[in-house]
């Protein structure tokens, strides 16, 4: 049927007008043409079958011709025709609202591209892609080796991926191996230091069946942590944890000997224990204690979302919005905050609160700085900035978040040991690599002395890069397009961008210089304009996390309106009074 329908596409001349929009005005049809059609008038399951021989980026550019085009190109059977073309494995992974275009997608647009710092060639390389991957999520280079997670929780490993040239340039292995390492991941992590010389094991945090009680064929699910040697991908430890405990993020902190690792639940909960890695390698068992950390001892009411961690200090962002802090050394403290007064060498995990202006959405953690994004797009550095590597033009330490003014809206972040990488969108849809700080060793392409404020750096970035990294020979990007995840940013409310102080009616008047009192005045009349309690309960959340207050006073102001919410029940609430 499909054969009888093209070479009827070849005999007869198609409208070239939109199909939706009718038949196309003008003069009379020249003779001996045949009277137009319309694919219009084709059975939906034929043109949906022709036009799933398009490669997907044709296909998408076609759906944007019309409304016609639209509607059969977003279609979930076009979409399961070319998953099924694109791999046999595609057609039972399809998962989410649009599970078969999400697929699709995510496996056209996987690749992990990779470009050498130093020498004279300048060029992008993409590795050996896994077939059996369902696009890429997460990846981790180490000495020799990437790992890399996709989807459905697949650990791919591949073997030797980096070797040397005869030029000293490194290149990916035309012969590259990758092999499955495990099944069911959730997360993997490794030593938090940009050097990967360091990066001697792997952390998965896995799901894996359990057998039940003796006696049973019952089996339960239980999360568990397995250690693999990085060089050969063989497991030499097991960590299993009881059944009612469910993770979902991993990371490290510390020294070899006595190594943190930091696990998060999916009720925003963080536990830790301890590992001396020095002795993994030794066929013994070991007793390990799992703890609740102190963040989430002291303060229960908190919800965190991510962690990122570093050899010596710990992020945490919680689901507010909010940043807390652990250092754990007094020089990175000082280089941090600017001074050594709180710092606590007795209660090294005691949260400190960043005061920041809204919702932090994701960060950036280096050794010594960090880098902070907020829900309406604006970068915020803090820390150490002898280098330049937080990009506010100069090279005076912050000891405070400080908003980057020109760099909005980016897609990812990336704090190195003393320079800074930030993926951006242009207006044509075109991404950019941006970066700041040391330049030596070739880590900023084209800047070799450095800058001390974001320029952007000689990389071709690929056009769904979502991801990046960097270590001391080269520099990582990670493409991969999910059409369920992506980062929305809000437009920045007109009271809260910094203008001219109102003018006074007299000359004592006081001043309003970040006009504040506009500013509240306008909240004012936005609760007003709600109608119901519920609406203003929840407007007054939103207005807490636009004001400018520590993270600590957003979380009491948000947790006395829940209380307040929770004793006036579902009647809701009392009657709004009339103005």
């Amino acid at each position: 049927m499909s054969e009888k329908a093209v070479s009827l596409l070849r005999r007869r001349r198609v409208k070239r007008s939109c199909p939706s929009c009718g038949p196309e005005l003008g003069g009379e049809e020249k003779k001996g043409r045949g009277n137009p059609i319309s694919v219009q008038l084709f059975p939906p399951e034929l043109v949906e079958h022709i036009i799933s021989f398009l490669p997907v980026r044709d296909l998408v550019a076609l759906g944007q011709t019309c409304r016609y085009f639209h509607k059969v190109c977003d279609a979930e059977g076009v979409w399961r025709l070319i998953c099924r073309r694109l791999s046999l494995r595609l057609r039972d992974q399809g998962s989410g609202v649009r599970p078969w275009k999400r697929a699709a997608i995510l496996n056209y647009t996987k690749g992990l591209y990779f470009q050498a710092f130093g020498g004279r060639r300048r060029c992008l390389s993409k590795s050996v892609a896994p077939l059996l991957a369902h696009g890429y999520r997460r990846f981790l280079p180490t000495k020799d080796h990437v790992f890399i997670l996709d989807y459905v929780g697949t650990l791919f490993f591949l073997k030797n991926a980096l070797v040397s040239s005869t030029l000293g340039q490194m290149q990916w292995k035309r012969a590259c191996r990758y092999v499955v390492l495990c099944c069911g991941a959730k997360d993997f992590a490794s030593d938090p230091r940009c050097d990967t010389a360091y990066r001697k094991y792997l952390y998965v945090l896995a799901t894996r069946e359990q057998q039940g009680v003796v006696g049973t064929t019952s089996s339960r699910t239980c999360d568990c942590v397995e250690v693999y040697l990085q060089s050969s991908g063989q497991r030499v430890f097991k960590m299993t944890f009881h059944h009612s405990m469910s993770f979902k993020q991993i990371v490290l902190v510390g020294q070899e000997t006595q190594r943190a690792l930091l696990l998060l639940t999916e009720e925003g909960k963080i536990y830790s224990l301890i590992v001396n890695e020095t002795q993994l390698d030794q066929p013994r068992s070991y007793t390990v204690q799992l703890a609740l950390r102190k963040v989430s001892h002291c303060l229960p009411h908190l919800r965190v979302a991510c962690m990122t961690s570093n050899q010596s200090s710990t992020l945490y962002i919680t689901e507010q919005g909010g940043v807390y802090f652990e250092v754990h050394t007094p020089g990175v403290y000082r280089d941090l905050f600017g001074t050594l007064q709180a710092f606590d060498p007795l209660d090294q995990q005691m949260p400190l609160a960043l005061s920041l202006p809204a919702k932090i959405l994701f960060c950036a953690l280096g050794y010594n700085h960090l880098g902070l994004v907020d829900e309406f797009g604006r970068i915020f550095m803090q820390g150490n900035n002898r280098y330049g590597q937080l990009g506010t033009g100069d090279k005076m330490d912050r000891g405070e978040p400080t908003q980057v003014r020109y760099l909005q809206r980016p897609i990812a972040l990336w704090c190195g040991l003393n320079h800074s990488l930030v993926l951006s969108q242009s207006s044509d849809f075109s991404k950019e690599l941006l970066g700041c700080g040391c330049g030596a060793g070739g880590r900023l392409p084209g800047w070799p002395k450095g800058s001390a404020s974001f320029v952007k750096l000689q990389v071709k970035v690929p056009l769904c890069a979502c991801a990046l990294c960097a270590t001391r020979d080269c520099l990582y990007m990670l493409s991969s397009h999910d059409i369920e995840e992506h980062t929305s940013y809000r437009d920045l409310p007109a009271s809260r961008v910094m203008g001219t102080p109102e003018p006074s009616l007299g000359a004592g008047a006081p001043q309003d210089p970040g006009g504040t009192a506009r500013a509240c005045e306008e909240y004012l009349s936005q609760i007003h304009s709600c109608h119901t309690w519920q609406d203003r309960m929840e407007k007054m959340k939103e207005i807490i996390g636009w004001m400018p207050l520590m993270a600590a006073q957003k979380d009491f102001f948000w947790e006395a309106l829940d209380m307040l919410q929770q004793d006036v029940g579902g009647g809701g609430g009392p009657p709004v009074p009339e103005s």
